[in-house]
């Protein structure tokens, strides 16, 4: 529901833009979309989770299929002592039991009186107790290669959702200072037709000359505040600039002739969006990537702690193999344990346990440590929403009482402007109301981007803005 709601607004900012086609017009959708697609960073960060599946296929490799051929051969002093040979295969299982069968074949004169001489062949399994029987390396790997994918793609959704709240914070200060430039052009043109007739009006004996110089000096102004906007502007062109790309990571630099959206500035929009408090923090405790991260880092360390467990337990493997003679182990009769099988057990315990103690109780507190980062986070992320909520609220009522300032001084300026054609002004109180609306307009141009500013910094903070 958050989501639907800021991309509604989207709608209604850009609605104008898109009615107009005009390729001239760049709106803030399209500078979240060159970012997410043509970013070097956002790039990097699919690079990142490549390596990560590389290394969930390495992780699956402890359980592929072993093949191996052992062959031995002893001749001393003329006499053939043995030639064995044995091909076979092991096959890991998820629950730490590996399963194993082969062939072996035994000619010679002296061997192992326990070997069997001849033909035969093996099927059997062998199968920890204790130790390794609930978690083992194999499986404790993969299952972290898998999670460390989930975080790489979270890292990734926040590393996003960050570059674009600095795209997002460049393109308003991008649009405040185009605005800034449009307002004071308008206002050099009025001033200068002002001071054509107030000039003409000197000539022509109806206003004394210190009038003239008023004029002159309300336009010669105009003309100095336009070189500081235009500077500002090529700077929020460039830093706008830094965020776009091309294909081929090719940098891309916004030109002069682009300009900003229009219809952004509509206030009926500023005045009936509207977001829930605990919608956005309901949000943010469940989809942000950053506290989800540590979510994943805590599943992360239980595995490392069940992983290490297992060293403070006892080691009993036990291993069994049916035997047959020739190479068909299936034709043999016999039940496990009556006839034609070998079996082993073997016992395995540090006497003290002292570093299956001392990694267990590590691996303990690197969750606690982790659990404490995770608290101070989701304060800071609940914090943050907090307060630009506060501050979203707090800029909407500023921008209708701005408007009501700058109608107010708008209607004073108007007034002036009819005493002064009646005589009863003069150009510098002219100049004074003009300046309180050229100032007021600039105010609210600025309230309004940075309204929209707040908005993003709002999704940002809920961690919805990738």
């Amino acid at each position: 529901m958050i989501k639907y709601n800021f991309l509604l607004l989207l709608l209604l900012i850009s609605s104008k833009v898109f009615a107009q086609n005009d390729s001239l017009n760049l709106n803030i959708e399209q500078v979240l979309e060159i970012v997410k697609q043509y970013h070097p960073v956002v790039k990097q960060g699919y690079i990142t989770i490549e390596k990560s599946k590389a290394n969930i296929t390495a992780a699956r490799g402890a359980f592929n299929p072993i093949i191996s051929n052992y062959i031995s051969n002893k001749t001393f002093d003329n006499i053939q002592y043995y030639n064995y040979s044995n091909p076979n295969i092991s096959i890991p299982t998820w629950f730490g039991v590996e399963v194993s069968a082969g062939l072996e074949n035994l000619n010679g004169n002296r061997f192992d009186p326990s070997e069997t001489l001849g033909k035969s062949s093996y099927i059997g399994a062998s199968i920890p107790l204790l130790k390794n029987l609930m978690m083992d390396k194999r499986r404790a790997y993969l299952k972290q290669a898998n999670l460390y994918n989930e975080m790489a793609k979270t890292e990734q959704q926040s590393t996003i959702n960050n570059i674009l709240m600095d795209a997002t914070s460049n393109y308003w200060d991008w649009v405040n200072a185009y605005q800034a430039y449009v307002i004071v052009e308008k206002n050099i043109v009025i001033s200068r037709n002002r001071f054509e007739m107030v000039k003409k009006s000197y000539q022509n004996g109806e206003h004394p000359a210190i009038d003239t110089i008023e004029a002159l000096s309300q336009f010669q102004n105009f003309e100095f505040q336009k070189n500081e906007s235009w500077l500002k502007l090529q700077k929020a062109r460039l830093e706008l600039s830094a965020f776009l790309w091309q294909d081929n990571n090719i940098p891309y630099q916004l030109p002069e002739k682009v300009v900003p959206q229009n219809g952004w500035e509509n206030e009926i929009n500023i005045k009936l969006f509207s977001v829930n408090q605990d919608e956005l923090l309901a949000s943010a405790k469940q989809f942000h990537p950053d506290l989800q991260i540590y979510n994943q880092k805590l599943n992360v360390l239980e595995i490392d702690k069940k992983l290490k467990f297992q060293e403070i337990l006892p080691k009993l493997d036990f291993r069994y193999n049916h035997l047959s003679k020739g190479y068909n182990v299936f034709t043999n009769e016999g039940l496990l344990f009556q006839n034609n099988y070998q079996y082993g057990l073997k016992l395995e315990m540090p006497l003290l346990l002292s570093q299956g103690r001392g990694e267990f109780k590590i691996a303990k507190l690197k969750i606690e440590e982790t659990q404490i980062a995770q608290s101070q986070k989701s304060l800071s992320v609940e914090l943050k929403v907090k307060n630009y909520y506060y501050e979203f609220q707090n800029i909407r009522n500023q921008v209708e009482l701005q408007r009501g300032i700058l109608t107010n001084f708008e209607k004073l300026l108007h007034a002036e402007e009819t005493l002064f054609r009646n005589g009863e002004s003069s150009m510098f109180l002219i100049n004074s109301r003009e300046n309180k609306v050229f100032e007021a307009e600039r105010k609210l141009a600025e309230l309004k981007t940075k309204y929209f500013k707040t908005i993003y910094a709002l999704q940002w903070s809920a961690g919805l803005l990738m």
